[in-house]
């Protein structure tokens, strides 16, 4: 697959990690995405592809491209073959400037583009991106449409703040000594959070915990779990299996045969450092 990203520039770089293009044939039709600390926006320019979350019995088909807020438990994405888009990955405050509704509204609940800009506004940014010249050229466009659309969100700096000191810790901070430290109520930073964010504070470190725990596992290597849990702070390993079923939809062994099967499959793939085969 063709993959081309950058991080964008001021006043973007702030609220996202980058922005991208992806083309070609997937590694696998359906691959399981993780829970993770990671808004994510996708302008679809080919087929239709399917998502299917925790709580949905069927998968649905999103033509134009779907908008994902802070997801708390891992889905299913269906790639068409071959598949072409361009999209975005948020910081976890980053994607709230561009929403008409709270990012909790979107929480395991992923909307297409046209619900939330608006079915000529997403024809049109589909059409400009489908006859661009090169990738770059679409990444340009993107980054212009969406400076465009930024707008003031209530609460972003003390959410932004706060989600860095969550993130830098790996998600080992204590929550209440954070508002404590922002001279805020529990009840106003939680309330900030969930428009914002999507989830709560102390959601949103446990997936930096699980995430940072789980991404420095080498899965090449024998693993020995209770010392993986102990190490990230969890009370015992039954709790680290439940939240590691909840986030991946996967037991710890049952990931690790899954991991070392992409990387075996698909070595240096440009999807190979998050998503799961799930076929």
């Amino acid at each position: 697959m063709d993959y081309v990203s950058r991080v964008p520039g001021p006043p973007l770089d702030g609220l996202i990690d980058d922005i991208y293009y992806l083309e070609g044939t997937p590694p696998y039709s359906r691959l399981m995405l993780p829970a993770a600390p990671a808004p994510l926006l996708i302008v679809n320019l080919g087929a239709p592809f399917l998502i299917r979350t925790a709580t949905a019995a069927e998968a649905v088909h999103y033509a134009d491209g779907c908008v994902v807020a802070t997801p708390t438990r891992a889905w299913e994405f269906g790639y068409p073959t071959p598949t072409r888009s361009v999209g975005v990955h948020f910081k976890p405050w980053g994607l709230a400037p561009f929403l008409p509704m709270a990012a909790a509204e979107l929480c395991d609940r992923p909307a297409t583009v046209e619900h939330i800009w608006g079915q000529r506004a997403a024809a049109e940014l589909r059409h400009r991106l489908t006859t661009a010249d090169a990738p770059h050229d679409m990444l340009r466009m993107l980054e212009d449409e969406l400076v465009r659309r930024l707008r003031p969100v209530d609460g972003l700096d003390l959410v932004r703040h706060l989600s860095i000191a969550i993130a830098e810790t790996g998600g080992a901070v204590p929550i209440n000594d954070l508002g404590v430290a922002a001279r805020a109520s529990s009840t106003y930073v939680a309330k900030r959070f969930k428009e914002v964010v999507g989830v709560t504070p102390k959601r949103l470190a446990r997936s930096y915990r699980f995430t940072f725990t789980v991404l420095a596992i080498d899965v090449s290597a024998p693993i020995d779990w209770g010392d993986v849990a102990a190490a990230a702070g969890y009370f015992d390993q039954a709790h680290f299996v439940h939240e590691f079923r909840e986030f991946t939809g996967l037991t710890p062994t049952r990931y690790v045969e899954v991991r070392r099967r992409f990387l075996r499959e698909h070595p240096e793939h440009a999807l190979e450092g998050w998503p799961l085969p799930a076929d």
